[in-house]
């Protein structure tokens, strides 16, 4: 069974930074894409981040600059460094894996972690 865990959410002023981690476990063949999704309150879930396993990365507009994805692929690990937070940043934000098993591909999710961003 494949789980993904993350950590890293919390509470911060504006400006400051958090680095949210997420670590996929079990079974797994390989990792194909993993990306960063989040969802405010009253809001569709968006992407944030995206990184493939050889390392290309995409963001969405409104963190380009202040947001970085990086990946471990040794520890199965995906990270989101965010800087200069915004309270408009203020979300649960979930992790996402394509993972590859022995026998089919499925994409999994994190349980999510809150990022809350005061004024």
């Amino acid at each position: 069974q494949v789980q993904l865990v993350e950590s890293g959410g919390g509470l911060v002023q504006a400006g400051g930074s958090l680095r949210l981690s997420c670590a996929a476990s079990g079974t797994i063949f390989s990792i194909n894409t993993m990306g960063w999704y989040r969802q405010a309150p009253g809001k569709q879930r968006e992407l944030v981040a995206g990184i493939t396993s050889s390392g290309s990365t995409n963001y969405t507009d409104s963190v380009k600059g202040r947001f970085t994805i990086s990946r471990d692929n040794a520890k199965n690990t995906v990270y989101l460094q965010m800087n200069s937070l915004k309270p408009e940043d203020t979300a649960v934000y979930y992790c996402n894996a394509d993972i590859r098993l022995v026998s089919y591909t499925h994409q999994y999710w994190g349980q999510g972690t809150k990022v809350t961003v005061s004024s």
